[in-house]
């Protein structure tokens, strides 16, 4: 197997900081937005606020929540939801829900209960930790935080008050707040197989939402490739990319793109020495460029991987 040298762009999870490639940010949308002077509403600046939708009214109440919120993977964000009723109506305690789908095959998330006077709603044991109220009820907002997001969370979330003392009653948004979590390209790894008897076929593996676009390049000309078919579990979020007939002692540059930004992973193929060729299995080298300090530990060990190879094949010749 021949040596194949590989180098990447670092994404903000692995640098430290952010990537120049990332671009980041929200256009926020127009029309009526929910309860906008809450806490909740202004954490809502990693999200996207549309206009909102109204549950219709039930004696008097209304709960109101906007259709879609947009997050960034690993970062958090407010789901917002705010609920009326009428002037005379009072309760001395609340019960509020989080659900994650509808029906029987929903998931509960989260549920606290309000009682008498006090600002504090008090949560039900075992539950996730990640979510929290963020709204206060007593001022009609029940807004839920979501800590750290995963791409696992998009979904359909629907917000329900239920005033006790009232048999049955519950009032909630029929339609659901959709939640769509977002994340940058991110190159999971790029290797080469054998291809035939003499050929080689390089693959580039990667993650993003939306799914990334995918190319090829060497020395800036684009190449034609195609699509693996991820695993049924990870086809909403991964891909595959794949590139036949590589050449040695080429530049190859994978180059995964999305609305969020782009990554980058560069291999080189050697030709494979002859100490590789008598000594039997070929290997593969990958160096992956994390840091200057890195680059200038790995490019030691491979020029001493090359010298032990050296070394083996001058003290075979010797022995013959």
């Amino acid at each position: 197997m021949t040596n194949l040298l590989v180098t990447r762009s670092l994404s903000p999870r692995e640098s430290g900081g952010p990537s120049r490639r990332h671009r980041w940010g929200w256009l926020l949308g127009t029309g009526e937005t929910v309860n906008s002077e809450s806490p909740s509403a202004r954490e809502a600046r990693h999200g996207l606020n549309t206009p909102v939708h109204a549950a219709a009214p039930a004696a008097g109440w209304q709960v109101k929540v906007p259709p879609e919120v947009r997050a960034i993977e690993n970062y958090p964000v407010v789901l917002p939801c705010s609920f009326t009723h009428p002037q005379h109506s009072h309760h001395s305690s609340m019960l509020v829900q989080w659900r994650l789908g509808h029906g029987p095959g929903a998931t509960m998330l989260f549920q606290c209960t309000v009682h008498n006077e006090s600002h504090h709603c008090q949560s039900h044991q075992h539950q996730d930790q990640r979510y929290r109220l963020e709204g206060d009820p007593r001022q009609h907002d029940l807004s839920l935080r979501i800590s750290s997001t995963a791409l696992q969370d998009s979904g359909l979330y629907y917000c329900r008050v239920e005033p006790q003392g009232r048999a049955h009653s519950g009032f909630e948004n029929k339609r659901g707040l959709r939640l769509r979590v977002e994340a940058p390209p991110q190159i999971l790894g790029v290797w080469v197989e054998s291809s035939g008897e003499s050929g080689y076929r390089a693959v580039c593996r990667v993650r993003g939402s939306p799914l990334p676009d995918v190319q090829w390049s060497r020395t800036e000309e684009r190449l034609e490739s195609s699509r693996l078919s991820p695993l049924p579990q990870e086809a909403q979020h991964h891909t595959s990319s794949l590139l036949e007939d590589v050449l040695p002692e080429q530049h190859y540059t994978c180059t995964a793109s999305n609305p969020l930004g782009e990554d980058q992973a560069t291999l080189y193929l050697l030709h494979p020495s002859p100490a590789q060729l008598y000594l039997g299995p070929q290997r593969v080298l990958v160096l992956l460029s994390l840091s200057l300090g890195a680059k200038v530990i790995l490019c030691l060990c491979w020029a001493t991987w090359l010298l032990f190879e050296g070394g083996l094949s001058w003290l075979n010749c010797k022995t013959q």
